[in-house]
């Protein structure tokens, strides 16, 4: 059986907003993440500026692939997230904002931080402590240090402790 290449994430955390935050005017927009089907697979395309195969990752029954949309308007997705259910943690897979939520003109920041807390708060109620781990490119292993608090595990290897992924918890899901 041929082994899965980890894929190293290169995601930037604009900011940690309590859900996503219009650039423009600075109003926040409350969220929910729910489970990435294949027909939103049809918005999530190359063709539409997505860098990643998300129809491929939601085929791998590995793995499970959640969206982020504002409340009260689900049918455009900011970003996704794909990760694994680890023995004792979460691993994520991958992550990205919608091609309109990067660079400088970019609509809403606190996707990726949004995503993220969610992963943890799975993490919390699969019993790991919010433990969660991702492979990173080297040039950001010290921005995941400084933003999330994540721990260089060695190589690219970053880990997420039960203290900062209860600080991304409650910033993103104080009501939850």
């Amino acid at each position: 059986m041929k082994k899965e290449k980890n894929n190293e994430l290169d995601f930037i955390i604009d900011k940690l907003t309590n859900s996503i935050e219009n650039t423009i005017s600075g109003d926040s927009f409350q969220t929910e993440v729910s489970a990435f089907t294949t027909k939103d697979c049809k918005q999530s395309t190359k063709k539409f500026g997505w860098q990643f195969n998300w129809k491929q990752e939601l085929a791998n029954n590995n793995k499970e692939v959640y969206k982020l949309t504002i409340i009260n308007n689900i049918n455009i997705i900011q970003g996704l997230i794909s990760f694994t259910i680890k023995s004792d943690h979460i691993y994520m897979n991958l992550i990205e904002s919608a091609p309109f939520n990067l660079g400088r003109n970019k609509i809403y920041e606190g996707v990726a931080g949004n995503l993220i807390a969610f992963a943890c708060k799975v993490s919390f109620q699969r019993g790991f402590n919010g433990f969660l781990s991702f492979t990173a490119k080297t040039k950001l292993i010290e921005h995941y240090q400084k933003t999330l608090g994540a721990y260089h595990f060695g190589n690219n290897l970053m880990i997420l402790e039960t203290k900062a992924s209860l600080t991304l918890v409650e910033k993103y899901f104080k009501n939850a």
